[in-house]
């Protein structure tokens, strides 16, 4: 049965996933291997630990869905000719991350709502586990050891609480070959044993990684869909050509 929401529409539907998979290769723009190029690999990470409960899950998933078919997300995917591979996975405890959408090169309309339909109908793989970001973090860096070559790769640690199994990202960094690679952060503000406070510095203090990385704060899941837009707008919206150059003239 489906769940409908003011954050876009769940499908829990297997069968609806295994057509957007399919309608995906017949359009020709799954990833089949290193002759592809994109500018960006964009790669989403979902908090399912034990702290996202199966309403917050739903409007964590359908916001992700309702921000990714926005206009302004959809303009700043085709804002120049090169294309973004995108992929999505879930996280938890140290063993339990799940693909939800491989990675995909989203070169048309038609390609990023086959991966929109696709984590439409995607369903919640575990939900009793810790949360366990080094090991979220490690997954993610072999996620994009076999993305399409790129120009940049970027991971978006979406989540309502602290790292509190295994190591953290700051060991992650150190240990995984990320050094390349920009992480930003979504906090959720939802979890009733995290302040927003402590658990945006945790974030600013370990989750963010390289020069550019930033950082949205949603008020809770029911603002996931308005924060994830404005992250997917700002990361996928190209660099002006000079702003750098002009803000050091203006100094």
């Amino acid at each position: 049965m489906g769940q409908h929401g003011k954050h876009g529409t769940l499908v829990k539907n297997r069968p609806l996933q295994r057509r957007a998979a399919l309608l995906a290769v017949g359009l020709g723009v799954l990833w089949t291997g290193p002759a592809d190029a994109c500018r960006l690999a964009l790669l989403l990470a979902l908090d399912v630990s034990s702290s996202v409960d199966a309403d917050e899950d739903r409007l964590q998933r359908g916001g992700l869905v309702a921000a990714l078919t926005a206009p302004e997300v959809q303009a700043a995917f085709f804002a120049v000719d090169d294309p973004v591979a995108l992929a999505v996975y879930e996280w938890s405890g140290r063993y339990n991350q799940e693909v939800v959408l491989d990675w995909l090169l989203i070169d048309s309309p038609a390609a990023l709502l086959a991966a929109a339909e696709t984590v439409a109908a995607s369903v919640r793989s575990h939900n009793e586990f810790p949360t366990a970001m080094g090991y979220a973090l490690g997954f993610g860096s072999e996620m994009l050891a076999r993305a399409p070559r790129c120009l940049t790769q970027t991971i978006d640690m979406a989540g309502d609480g602290q790292n509190n199994e295994g190591f953290g990202p700051l060991l992650a960094y150190k240990e995984f070959p990320l050094d390349e690679v920009t992480v930003n952060g979504l906090v959720v503000n939802a979890a009733e044993f995290t302040s927003e406070t402590m658990l945006i510095s945790f974030y600013e203090t370990e989750v963010l990684h390289g020069p550019a990385a930033f950082l949205e704060v949603a008020q809770g899941f029911e603002d996931y869909e308005r924060a994830m837009r404005r992250k997917l707008e700002r990361e996928l919206t190209p660099p002006v050509i000079g702003a750098l150059g002009g803000a050091e003239d203006a100094g």
